[in-house]
């Protein structure tokens, strides 16, 4: 027809593409905008590299004494000391970041556990069983820690260092101890988030399909409800490092041959009039990996939270 427009027959219609993304790949994305946490990751990456490759490249004995040394500075044949005997500082911090940060890891993993396992059955279950829970994280939240800890060390450290020796056996108490303690945030974290979630649309068309509560918890509840746990676990691993350097500090925790970063600067309060670089090093070591660890929780929180706008 006259004044017609003719189309070509390889012309597509426009259409609006809208990029999709995964939920890991948009945490991720808001992950990477949170500048100080990005920086914080790579920091703590490099400190959790040093501690695993660096015995490797200095091979210097943590127990190699040398009295001609004794309280040296920072030289070139010992780049961060020597302690009281002349042992090298920086193979003993080398040798103790790994303790430390197992320590850690180790401690959250039990925390986040126990935690996700009881505030799931009080968040799922009605009642008295959810009452009873509850009242237990609360009476385990009303406990004392720090004397609660030295109880139990002074109760059973002897018994565990006979039965798997004594690097084994306070590892196993330091660990059980502290992660033992961590897991009442998380408990009363999970159970409000499964509050929460057990009401939304989804799991209501998943219980209306016939699906158990097991299936709903596993492939529907717990999978929403990690955002927060993944950011408490990261603030359980700066406290069990802080717990485990306080112990250590205050000599409860591993035996003076086993040179955990707390460990060092309990042997070096003595010394810091004449050798303040004995517990310099090991002090702006804890206080840089707890600090980093806690900027990562704070770009997690954001890169996990759906209402924040990045």
């Amino acid at each position: 027809m006259a004044g017609s427009t003719h189309v070509s027959p390889t012309a597509k219609p426009a259409t609006s593409v809208q990029a999709k993304h995964s939920p890991g790949s948009e945490a991720w994305r808001r992950f990477r905008r949170h500048k100080l946490a990005l920086a914080s990751a790579f920091v703590l990456a490099l400190i959790t590299l040093s501690v695993l490759i660096g015995p490797l490249l200095w091979t210097v004995p943590i127990n190699d004494i040398d009295f001609t040394a004794r309280l040296a500075g920072p030289s070139v044949k010992h780049p961060m000391g020597t302690d009281d005997l002349g042992q090298d500082l920086l193979a003993r911090i080398l040798y103790g970041g790994r303790i430390s940060l197992a320590v850690g890891l180790a401690a959250m993993v039990i925390a986040i556990m126990v935690g996700v396992l009881i505030g799931a059955i009080a968040g799922m279950s009605r009642g008295w069983l959810d009452a009873f829970l509850m009242w237990l994280t609360d009476l385990f939240l009303s406990l004392p820690q720090l004397p609660l800890l030295l109880l139990i060390f002074y109760l059973f450290n002897d018994a565990l260092k006979q039965w798997v020796g004594p690097e084994t056996g306070v590892f196993i108490l330091v660990v059980a101890v502290i992660g033992g303690l961590r897991w009442m945030p998380v408990a009363r974290l999970v159970r409000a988030q499964f509050l929460s979630l057990r009401e939304k649309e989804f799991v209501e068309a998943a219980r209306a399909l016939g699906a158990s509560p097991s299936r709903q918890v596993l492939r529907h509840i717990l999978p929403n409800a990690m955002g927060p746990v993944i950011v408490a676990a990261t603030i359980d691993v700066a406290a069990a490092i802080i717990a485990e350097s306080t112990l250590s500090f205050l000599g409860l925790g591993f035996p003076p041959d086993i040179p955990t970063w707390g460990r060092i600067l309990f042997d070096a309060k003595d010394h810091l009039d004449i050798a303040p670089h004995w517990a310099l090093f090991p002090g702006l070591l804890i206080f840089i990996t707890v600090l980093t660890i806690n900027y990562i929780g704070d770009g997690l929180r954001d890169a996990f939270d759906p209402r924040r706008v990045l």
